[in-house]
């Protein structure tokens, strides 16, 4: 390998929004936050004041309950206390969970539907009645009664995803923090996520404070205003989350080098670059950070962020993804397919598809990706050897499905229902709406995933979804390299990629060697740098300071920013052009 010397990396794995002026605003330590709800509760001087510490799913509970002890309350009060039992609470999310061991359905559950309310109502006239001091602590504690100091303790899906691996938290409601992870990672995509997110749109508003969980014994808190401050700072201005990098089987080399990784690490498979519901925000005060989830700026400020037209469409959901595949001497991505959008409807209760694209960042010589039917496919001769094959390990994959040569900087689109994956020895940026869990696996390439378990199989779901008539000269005609030039002007020109014209996303493809002007036109944009050391972006107006983006690095450019322009940020080479992929919603 020689992809780049990760010894001099500039891609930030760590990007944060600068809050000036709001340093007073931000507590670091137990110690600190608890002088300042001390401080807030003597302000008030009532006779009953009630502090509430609502969490997301996720947060380890024992350490807030250890140090909110110290506030000397007359009474504390947990509001799993008063759900309903586990059995009745397994019973109430089964219709969502069901027995499949990847899909569910997306709940319509409330965080009301798992207290009992009976117990409920007893307890909230109990409350109403104390003096002194009353702390309510865990998920549903604004239910129980209305707290005169809020604080919201927060986490993003990433690190839940991270405690379920470890065994150290439970789904909602529920013990079960020695399930399968994948088994909770499952309830918690299709149930607790969605029903605390629901809660907390509800009491974010009334928050006084916000607690960042993420490091256990390091808690960090900041104020409403300071939160308030940085969304409005985040919509005004270009910004990248934080990405993070998982394993795989078919994990590769390239990332460690070129985003510096840990070279003791086997692989990274994966890199979340921009999928705000799992990644998160940094916001930093000075010399001290603030970690939430990025999902949380999506809630607050739906329509400046995506754009009238992109809001009225997917409500608050951020419905385009960036995130890298890396089979650089790793291996092939499952053989795959996608739903169609009835099908997501009908059967998992999801509005939209997951259409999506490759983008070839780098590749060997040796690299393909599989994509598409060959033009005699046999329908039902494909569905029984897959189905054999998950028995002899053995199918070969050439006989039914094209394989194309794939060079850097080529683009491949994948409309659902394209039976496809990246072969061995690419490096993926994947373009792609966010419903990211609905891979229908058909052949795994007789291996097993990285607890030496199979990788669970979804032929029948895969074979009710797959379009037959998408075979070799359709594909190639209108799924490969699908570009058109748009426009030029000095020192730049304009592509469009596609995506296909059944999918919502468009991508372009800036080429430059000066400066480009850009404009959101109401709508989010999504760019990655896929050639060049570093560019600026900038406000025609000054609206925003520069913004420095690195190679490889993904930044969001939220519908309000309205002008920009990119141009690169350091001498040019002999040669040299630098290139930028954008992606928005039609």
């Amino acid at each position: 390998m020689n992809f780049k010397n990760k010894n001099t990396s500039t891609y930030n794995k760590y990007p944060s929004i600068e809050l000036k002026g709001l340093a007073d605003h931000h507590y670091e330590g137990w110690q600190a936050i608890l002088e300042k709800i001390n401080h807030h509760k003597n302000e008030l001087q009532k006779e009953h004041l009630i502090i509430g510490i609502e969490c997301y799913t996720g947060v380890l509970l024992d350490e807030i309950k250890e140090n909110f002890f110290a506030i000397n309350a007359d009474q504390i009060y947990f509001a799993s206390h008063y759900f309903k039992t586990e059995t009745a609470i397994d019973a109430l999310v089964y219709p969502d969970v069901t027995d499949d061991q990847v899909f569910g359905y997306l709940t319509r559950l409330h965080i009301i539907d798992f207290f009992d309310l009976e117990r409920l109502a007893f307890i909230k006239q109990e409350i109403s009645e104390k003096t002194g001091i009353t702390i309510i602590i865990g998920t549903g504690a604004f239910l129980l009664a209305k707290p005169d100091i809020l604080i919201y303790a927060d986490m993003p899906r990433w690190e839940g995803q991270l405690r379920f691996r470890r065994n150290e938290v439970s789904n909602l409601g529920v013990n079960n923090h020695l399930f399968k992870a994948s088994l909770q990672y499952k309830r918690a995509y299709f149930v607790d996520w969605r029903v605390c997110d629901r809660l907390k749109k509800q009491v974010y508003t009334n928050c006084d404070y916000f607690l960042e969980t993420v490091n256990p014994g390091l808690p960090k808190m900041i104020t409403a205003k300071a939160m308030t401050e940085g969304f409005r700072e985040a919509i005004s201005r270009p910004f990248r989350v934080v990405p993070f990098f998982d394993p795989g089987p078919w994990g590769g080399q390239w990332m460690k080098e070129v985003c510096g990784l840990d070279p003791r690490q086997e692989n990274y498979a994966w890199c979340f670059d921009c999928v705000p519901e799992e990644n998160s925000l940094i916001f930093s005060f000075d010399d001290r950070t603030f970690e939430l989830p990025a999902l949380n700026l999506v809630f607050a400020h739906p329509s400046q962020l995506l754009g009238e037209a992109v809001h009225a469409r997917f409500g608050d959901e951020f419905p385009i993804r960036f995130d890298f595949l890396d089979t650089m001497d790793g291996g092939s991505l499952s053989l795959q397919v996608h739903p169609a959008t009835e099908y997501i409807q009908e059967h998992f209760g999801m509005h939209y598809t997951q259409d999506e694209s490759y983008y070839i960042l780098d590749a060997k010589e040796d690299a393909v990706v599989y994509l598409g039917l060959k033009e005699d496919i046999n329908s039902g001769k494909l569905i029984d050897e897959l189905k054999e094959a998950q028995h002899t390990k053995l199918f070969e994959a050439e006989k039914h499905v094209n394989k194309w040569s794939a060079k850097k900087h080529d683009h491949f689109l994948i409309p659902a229902g394209t039976i496809h994956c990246s072969g061995k020895n690419c490096m993926v940026l994947e373009i792609s709406a966010t419903p990211y869990i609905f891979t229908f696996k058909l052949w795994d390439w007789g291996r097993v995933g990285l607890d030496g378990l199979p990788r669970p199989i979804n032929i029948e779901h895969g074979k009710k979804n797959i379009r037959w008539e998408r075979t070799t000269q359709w594909v190639e005609k209108n799924l490969v390299n699908n570009t058109k030039q748009i426009a030029t002007g000095e020192g730049w020109v304009e592509e469009s990629t596609g995506l296909h014209q059944s999918q919502f996303i468009e991508t372009r493809r800036h080429w430059f060697t000066g400066k480009v002007s850009h404009n959101t036109n109401g709508g989010v944009n999504v760019l990655c740098l896929v050639a060049g050391n570093e560019v600026v972006v900038e406000s025609p107006d000054n609206a925003f300071e520069p913004f420095v983006v690195r190679y490889a690095e993904t930044f969001i450019v939220p519908a309000a920013v309205g002008e920009y322009s990119i141009k690169p940020n350091a001498p040019l080479r002999e040669n040299e052009k630098y290139a930028t992929m954008k992606a928005f919603v039609r």
